[in-house]
């Protein structure tokens, strides 16, 4: 997919033999993607990093764990209301709060749009 996303004008996703999006890489992920991707690591002097977990999962109901390993937590946050403004912000607000020592912010892959296609996808009749 990153070789679709970086080399493609134009992509077509089709499942069970049917077109279901035809468009640019951006449009595609702007128009099918579900919310944001959302890592954040915090300083190795904070030793309960729950506190942060508790405050994302309070803030943008419907987020998803993805991972958690020495420090750095990965969600999907998964409601589409939420706009990048609102995300930036909310953390921006809390990250001295929270020892945050970074962030980053992502729109959904176009692999994970494709995947949500897929899983629409019917079994073949053998």
């Amino acid at each position: 997919m990153e070789e679709c996303e970086a080399l493609c004008t134009r992509l077509a996703i089709m499942v069970n033999g049917r077109l279901k999006c035809l468009g640019s890489p951006q449009h595609l992920k702007t128009k099918f993607g579900e919310g944001y991707t959302l890592l954040a690591r915090v300083s190795s002097d904070t030793p309960d990093i729950t506190p942060l977990k508790e405050f994302i999962e309070g803030s943008f109901p419907g987020s998803v764990l993805k991972d958690e390993h020495q420090g750095m937590v990965h969600y999907h946050i998964c409601d589409t209301r939420v706009t990048w403004a609102q995300l930036f912000g909310t953390i921006e607000r809390v990250k001295l709060n929270f020892n945050i020592e970074d962030y980053s912010v992502s729109q959904t892959t176009l692999e994970q749009v494709f995947l949500n296609f897929a899983r629409g996808q019917r079994a073949e009749d053998e």
